[in-house]
């Protein structure tokens, strides 16, 4: 099949990189939540080769993540699971977890769902990484934030950028403490949270 494709996963995908080279760097099993094209997760995992980096998606993405991985035959990127915040989520024991850009199309709902998984999942001292962006004290970071919150509503009504007052809430009522808050390329944020022992 054709590669997925998205012009906005070459391009930040250094930057992140950066960022993950840093935090990661005492991992050893990564569980990237909504692994989209895949590309991420082939650039990812090619770099931090310590890492088994296991993609995950929804049903109707896990061909194009397939065939990235089939393309790109690194040693540490298992076959893609099935993650939809809806249902059951799969058996293991990860300690880290990265995802981009999921927040703002899920649901508020599935978002509560999302860290409720995580914490199923992840060891007691796990490293959370989520990228994408975020209005703070209700404020959009920029006019190109604001304008893509509003198509992203007129899109779907449950979609839409978050408060990151709210996440913050949510991420510690499961256990996930914020422990940086790193301004990235175009007006995104990449929020590392620790997990705390309970």
């Amino acid at each position: 099949m054709e590669l997925p494709f998205s012009a906005a996963c070459e391009r930040n995908r250094e930057p992140i990189l950066a960022v993950l080279r840093e935090h990661f760097a005492d991992r050893a099993r990564v569980l990237e939540i909504g692994s989209g094209t895949g590309q991420h997760a082939v650039h990812l995992a090619a770099a931090l080769t310590q890492l088994i980096w296991q993609t995950s998606d929804v049903a109707a993405n896990l061909p194009g993540i397939e065939a990235w991985l089939a393309e790109a035959r690194l040693p540490n990127t298992p076959p893609p699971l099935l993650v939809d915040v809806d249902r059951d989520w799969p058996c293991g024991q990860w300690d880290a977890a990265y995802s981009a850009n999921t927040l703002h199309i899920m649901s508020w709902e599935q978002d509560q769902r999302f860290f409720a998984g995580l914490g199923s999942v992840l060891a007691p001292d796990a490293t959370l990484a989520i990228y994408g962006p975020f209005r703070y004290g209700g404020n959009f970071t920029s006019p190109s934030n604001e304008e893509f919150d509003r198509s992203l509503r007129d899109s779907a009504a449950h979609m839409g950028i978050r408060d990151i007052e709210a996440v913050l809430s949510l991420a510690n009522e499961h256990g996930f403490k914020l422990s940086q808050d790193i301004g990235m390329p175009a007006n995104n944020q990449m929020l590392i949270f620790k997990r705390e022992a309970r």
